[in-house]
């Protein structure tokens, strides 16, 4: 399969790591607040869309604290069913944004721009690699730090599957239906679906119908022009087919299931398989210290080029440009300090068991999905995050059309016009 070359520099970046070291509506432009004169403390408030690392950021914002007795760092931690934005639209709107928030990049880089600072100064910026700033460049400016790299696919419990008896990694859809039948013959459920949350089902499991593409990047600009559609497309009717296993061999009540019913059916071993990526592993370990886990690709049909991954910048760090002079700096003094510190950079590894998007850290103790995602990346097996390229909105009405499919309100053919339907109103927004 072809590659673009933002892939291929992908590839190029990651390969220099080792286990052992390495509302659509555009905003308006807001009207900045006037310095305010320090009080003792100085309070920043950050929106932090990383449920599985809540206690954690928090210990790291106490340390900080310490190091900075006059910061007070207040986190507002969201995810799931509550990461849709709209507290953060609303919040912005009203002028009492917090001070530190993230942003995907590319389209959402574009529709915030009026609210992001401008960081192309930063320190951090010399140890990022360069690929992974591509999406928050805006007029050869930065306006966002990583988060960290991650990939996503199936997670699978390997003593369930040794108590089924399964030998081989299922890498075909042929082989995971196999496996599937295999599991629950042994009384195992095979996957676990929380297809409450609408973008496991339209962001991350539809990305493959894009990834899949022998040209994702020429696939999507087809699509805006209208000469691809998504109605007669192979992939995308594959990828359905890919979601009526999971549906078939999953637990009940798919829809009512959320995020942490989910992690937790599988954590607890009540689900063989799940479809996630290496951010539940601090979850995994609360809860299933030692859990032998591994990935599994999500395979849509039989062809060699689904053994690979998903990765991707999933975030970046941004500085609200509205909030007050003081705050500003003091944010991004923050910002460096997590990836530059050795108390930072520790917690990055050792506590949130993130991949770093940054040469000057370490990768050590991250756990077993992050070994298998480096894995996966030093062989070149990986696909794209196709999404920040979407037009604005399109995300959540492919998921809310996919859950009307889940509930046998839509059929596959009315699912794939939908899919068409909502594209072709969306991309009326791209700029």
């Amino acid at each position: 399969m072809k590659r673009t070359l933002r892939l291929h520099m992908v590839c190029l970046a990651i390969l220099s790591l080792s286990l052992s070291a390495c509302g659509t509506t555009s905003l308006k432009e807001p009207k900045p607040k006037e310095a305010e004169t320090p009080t003792h403390k100085l309070t920043l408030d950050i929106r932090n869309p990383k449920v599985e690392i809540s206690k954690q950021f928090e210990q790291l914002a106490a340390v900080y604290e310490k190091e900075n007795p006059n910061v007070e760092i207040k986190i507002h931690t969201v995810g799931g069913a509550a990461d849709d934005l709209s507290d953060l639209k609303a919040e912005i709107s009203a002028g009492n944004g917090p001070d530190i928030f993230t942003n995907t990049g590319y389209q959402n880089a574009i529709l915030w721009k009026n609210y992001l600072e401008d960081l192309s100064d930063q320190p951090w910026i010399k140890n990022a690699y360069p690929v992974a700033l591509q999406p928050m460049i805006l007029d050869h400016k930065i306006y966002g730090m990583p988060l960290n790299l991650e990939g996503y696919g199936f997670i699978y419990n390997k003593d369930l599957f040794k108590k089924a008896g399964i030998e081989s990694v299922p890498k075909t859809l042929t082989q995971l239906t196999a496996a599937a039948k295999q599991l629950q013959k042994a009384g195992i459920t095979p996957f676990a679906t929380g297809y409450y949350e609408e973008w496991k089902l339209g962001v991350h499991l539809l990305n493959i119908a894009f990834a899949q593409q022998e040209e994702p990047t020429a696939f999507i600009k087809a699509l805006n022009n209208g000469t691809e559609k998504i109605t007669n497309n192979q992939t995308f009717k594959d990828t359905i087919n890919l979601l009526d296993v999971t549906l078939k061999y999953g637990n009940a009540n798919p829809l009512s299931t959320d995020y942490n019913m989910e992690v937790n059916l599988f954590a607890t071993g009540k689900a063989a398989m799940i479809q996630q990526g290496n951010w539940v592993q601090p979850t995994l370990d609360q809860i299933s210290p030692n859990m032998n886990v591994g990935f599994l690709p999500l395979s849509i049909n039989d062809e060699r080029k689904n053994d690979a991954l998903v990765v991707s910048v999933p975030n970046y760090w941004v500085v609200n440009k509205q909030t007050t002079p003081e705050k500003k700096k003091e944010a991004k003094k923050f910002l460096n300090w997590m990836v530059s510190s050795e108390q930072g950079k520790r917690f990055m590894t050792n506590e949130f068991k993130f991949i770093p998007a940054f040469k000057n850290i370490k990768v050590d103790d991250v756990g077993p999905l992050a070994h298998d995602t480096l894995a996966y990346y030093q062989a070149g097996k990986i696909l794209e995050s196709n999404w920040p390229d979407f037009p604005v909105g399109v995300r959540e009405e492919f998921g809310l059309a996919m859950q009307l499919y889940v509930r046998k309100q839509l059929t596959r053919d009315q699912l794939l016009e939908e899919f068409q339907k909502s594209w072709d109103k969306a991309k009326s927004t791209l700029k």
